[in-house]
C-alpha cells in the first residue's frame, strides 16, 4: 500500500507533541481513510491555527477568490489567509500564534501550480522567525522521474512561477522544499514526514490512490497530465475549457473551426495523445455563454505522452491558423504578459520563434534541471 505522510504521522509524533500547530491544508489533506488532516491533528495534538491557500483549507473559495480570517466551524481553530490581495505570507502575528507550521497539500508535479509557492513562503518565513516547518509529504501525480519544458528564468518570477524548476519537474513536495531550503540558504528546521511504498517511477494510477481533486480546475488525474502544456492557454484568449466539465483539456474559441484543428493536430502524430473535435459553451471564465469550437485531448498513454510538446505545438498551430489568436494583455501597468510568468520567459511571444528548436532548448534544460535535483531525492 502507498502511504502519504499524514499516514505514518504517528511515527513522528514528538515533533507534534506539546506544540502549538499551525497547519497550511488544503481538501486533498487527507489520510488513506479519507480522515482530514485538519481533524487528525485537531484530536490528536494541539492545533492552534489554520493557514488558508488559494480555495480555502475547506476547498470553498474559487480560484483566485481573495480569503479573509475567519473561524473554522468545525474545529473552531482561527484560519487566516495566505491569499491576500496584498500578501502571501505568514505574518508575525500568524508565527507568534505557533510554535510549528505544519503543510499537507496535495501537489499536482507542475510549476504553474501556486501551492508549492504558498509552501516555501512559509518555509521561509519560518525560517526567518526560527520555527520549525514540517511537510507531511505526497506522492508526485506525474511521478518523481519525468521532467519536461524549460526552467524558470529569475526575472520572471511570480505566484506561478517563484523558484527555478523545470515545467513538470519530477519532485515531491518534501523534496521541492529539500531543494529550496538549501539551494537558497535559508537553513530551516525543516522536517520531511515521508510518503512508504512509492517509487519515482510511479504512474499516479499505480499507486491505487483515488483521485482527490487538488482544485475544481483539475477533476482527473487525466486532467493533471495534462496541465502542463494546456495551462499555456491561460495566458491567452483561447478557452482553456474552464467553465466546463472537462478543464484543460477541451481547447478551443468561437473562431476555431473543431474539425480542421483537430485534423491539423492528429497529422503531427503527438506521441501518446489524440484529438478529437469538440465544440463547448463555458458557463464561466473566457467566451462564457458562447459556442466554442476546438479539440478535446485525450491521453491515450500515460507513459508516452510529452504535455508540454502537446501544449506548445497546440498553441503555436492555433496562432498559425487564426488570425484572431492573441495572448492577453498584463492585468497590471507595466506588468508582465501572462503567459511570460507562465513561460518563465518571453520566448512564447517572440514571433520568429522555431517552435521545434524551441522544444530543443527546452530538452536540453530539462535534463541539466534532471541531474540538478537528484541530490535532493528523498525516495
Amino acid at each position: 500500500m502507498i502511504l502519504n505522510g499524514i499516514d505514518n504521522i504517528s511515527k513522528y509524533a514528538h515533533l507534534f507533541q506539546g506544540k502549538r500547530i499551525g497547519l497550511i491544508t488544503s481538501p486533498t489533506g487527507l489520510d488513506a481513510n479519507f480522515r482530514s488532516t485538519i481533524d487528525i491533528l485537531h484530536e490528536r495534538f494541539h492545533l492552534a491555527a489554520m493557514f488558508s491557500p488559494e480555495h480555502g483549507v475547506r476547498g470553498d473559495l474559487a480560484a483566485g477568490a481573495l480569503v479573509d480570517t475567519y473561524v473554522d466551524a468545525r474545529t473552531g481553530v482561527p484560519v487566516y489567509s495566505l491569499y491576500r490581495k496584498d500578501s502571501k505570507r505568514l505574518t508575525k502575528e500568524m508565527l507568534d500564534a505557533v510554535d510549528i507550521v505544519v503543510y499537507d497539500i496535495q501537489d499536482v508535479g507542475t510549476r504553474y501550480y501556486t501551492f508549492i509557492y504558498t509552501m516555501l513562503y512559509a518555509l521561509e518565513d519560518c525560517a526567518g522567525a526560527g520555527k520549525p516547518f514540517v511537510v507531511l509529504d505526497r506522492v508526485n501525480p506525474l511521478d518523481g522521474v519525468t521532467v519536461e519544458g524549460n526552467v524558470l528564468k529569475k526575472e520572471f518570477q511570480s505566484f506561478v512561477g517563484n523558484y527555478p524548476l523545470a515545467v513538470r519537474y519530477g519532485l515531491t513536495a518534501g523534496e521541492v522544499a529539500t531543494m529550496a531550503n538549501e539551494e537558497l540558504g535559508w537553513n530551516g528546521e525543516l522536517h520531511v514526514v515521508r510518503c512508504e511504498g512509492w517509487s519515482r517511477g510511479m504512474s499516479f494510477r499505480e499507486t491505487r490512490r483515488p483521485w482527490i481533486p487538488p482544485s475544481m480546475g483539475i477533476p482527473r488525474y487525466d486532467t493533471a497530465l495534462l496541465y502542463p502544456g494546456t495551462c499555456l492557454f491561460e495566458g491567452t484568449n483561447i478557452s482553456e475549457g474552464r467553465g466546463t466539465t472537462a478543464p484543460f483539456e477541451m481547447i478551443g474559441a468561437p473562431f476555431i473551426d473543431a474539425q480542421q484543428l483537430s485534423e491539423e493536430m492528429n497529422a503531427k502524430k503527438l506521441s501518446g495523445v489524440h484529438f478529437r473535435p469538440a465544440y463547448f459553451k463555458p458557463t464561466f471564465s473566457k467566451h462564457e455563454g458562447e459556442l466554442c469550437g476546438g479539440v478535446y485531448v485525450h491521453v491515450l498513454d500515460e507513459r508516452a505522452v510529452r504535455t508540454v510538446e502537446t501544449g506548445v505545438k497546440l498553441m503555436f498551430t492555433i496562432q498559425e491558423m487564426y488570425a484572431e489568436f492573441a495572448f492577453l494583455t498584463p492585468v497590471r501597468e507595466n506588468g508582465r504578459p501572462f503567459i511570460d510568468l507562465l513561460c518563465g520567459d518571453r520566448v512564447y511571444r517572440d514571433k520568429s520563434i522555431n517552435v521545434d528548436m524551441l522544444l530543443e532548448s527546452f530538452a536540453e534544460e530539462s535534463l541539466a534541471f534532471a541531474d540538478r535535483k537528484k541530490q535532493f531525492h528523498l525516495y
